[in-house]
């Protein structure tokens, strides 16, 4: 029967992946044409044709949408992936860069970069993935020294972000003049995305994504409990360390240019989940392409709704997200029941 429903799910892998690229594809192309300045399918060709120029239409398209969706659709592949690798590890679908402290983290490591005056991409991209990288360590050996449950880790992990909230609020404090700099980064948005800031983040991100993906089986064998992945012979503590740190690198590259976007890798890995299943060598790059596209269309609602004023975009994620987390909370309780 689980053979069955095995070959199942991987006889359905290539549609699965084809309809979360074709989702991909729509939600780029419409955040990039619609907006205060619509751009038809067909000036949105000639302009992509042409390459950058002086016409409205190649400024538009080439200086600030296209930056603008590209960014999205890195920072939601990043942010998923991270989420499904982190619940994955820690085996709780609670998890996520957002609620265990990964991306206050990276906010904290960003707003110490302003504060300082060093804006150089990579320096930035660096500090937040070591930000994120601390974060990560701090929730997962509070949770080990205490043998605490799945549950407890999670709280742990909502105590270790309001911490880091608390040290981000104390630097902008100390230094004034950083909160304007760093505002973007404690909101999450894309208004002021460049291609420099974009390009170190990016390659960290298509590389971690490439990578984890080739770890796909030793995310299953773990997933399966301590015990069993060292009768396996896996080196779990390895493994484990190497995971958590592609989480911590994949979220800190996103939130590098992103800012905080809260929840992104909560929403996406739960409902990959319930559409492609628990197998990491499809749940990953679905997580990927499916978190691409969410962010996007998420992007295109903050700019659309109150037009042509714009929300940032971490306020719609906050918006959907914090009601999708008590869903969570309510069905796991009545599962215990």
């Amino acid at each position: 029967m689980k053979n069955s429903k095995r070959l199942s799910t991987k006889s359905k892998t290539p549609l699965l992946i084809i309809g979360a690229a074709v989702f991909v594809i729509v939600a780029a192309v419409m955040n990039i044409c619609l907006g205060a300045s619509g751009m038809s399918l067909a000036k949105l060709w000639s302009a992509l044709m042409a390459g950058p120029g002086s016409s409205a239409n190649q400024r538009i398209l080439w200086y600030v949408r296209f930056p603008r969706t590209l960014a999205c659709l890195l920072a939601g592949a990043g942010l998923a992936v991270s989420g499904a690798i982190i619940q994955k590890v820690l085996a709780n679908d609670l998890a996520s860069p957002g609620i265990i402290g990964v991306n206050a983290g990276a906010g904290l490591a960003v707003t110490i970069c302003c504060a300082f005056g060093v804006f150089s991409a990579w320096a930035v991209a660096g500090s937040s993935f070591a930000g994120a990288m601390i974060a990560t360590a701090l929730v997962v050996a509070a949770g080990r020294k205490s043998k605490a449950s799945k549950t407890t880790v999670v709280l742990g992990g909502v105590a270790v972000t309001a911490c880091l909230n608390a040290l981000t609020e104390t630097v902008l404090t100390i230094v004034p003049d950083a909160a304007l700099s760093s505002r973007d980064f404690r909101i999450g948005g894309f208004s002021s995305v460049n291609r420099d800031r974009l390009i170190p983040a990016a390659i960290l991100i298509i590389a971690g994504i490439i990578f984890v993906c080739t770890l796909s089986n030793e995310l299953d064998v773990l997933s399966l409990g301590d015990d069993t992945a060292h009768s396996l012979g896996l080196n779990v503590s390895l493994v484990r360390n190497g995971l958590l740190a592609l989480a911590a690198l994949l979220a800190g590259a996103s939130v590098s240019f992103a800012g905080v976007l809260g929840f992104v890798g909560l929403i996406v890995p739960h409902m990959a989940r319930r559409i492609a299943g628990t197998e990491s060598g499809t749940l990953l790059p679905f997580c990927a392409l499916s978190g691409a596209g969410f962010v996007a269309v998420c992007d295109l609602i903050a700019r659309m709704i109150f037009a042509p004023y714009e929300l940032p975009t971490g306020i719609i994620l906050s918006i959907l997200g914090g009601p999708f987390f008590i869903w969570l909370l309510h069905k796991r309780r009545g599962k215990k029941s």
